[in-house]
């Protein structure tokens, strides 16, 4: 039987970045999921915006359109 693979190192997450502080308040700088809630942000990729919990995408084409009517 063959070896197993590696397992790959994955990156830690800054979710500090995820945030920006205006004056003395705290703002969210990512979308949250509609589905999951406030707690879930979404990923930002090329043309489209995922949650990675639940699988719900929103795509760039399709909001552009609805904004447009």
């Amino acid at each position: 039987m063959g070896e197993k693979k590696p397992r790959r190192k994955r990156k830690p997450v800054n979710t500090w970045k995820f945030f920006e502080s205006k004056g003395g308040s705290v703002a969210r700088k990512r979308k949250s999921c509609p589905k999951c809630g406030r707690g879930v942000f979404m990923a930002q990729h090329k043309g489209r915006i995922t949650c990675g919990k639940c699988g719900y995408s929103e795509f760039e084409s399709k909001k552009k359109e609805e904004s447009g009517k």
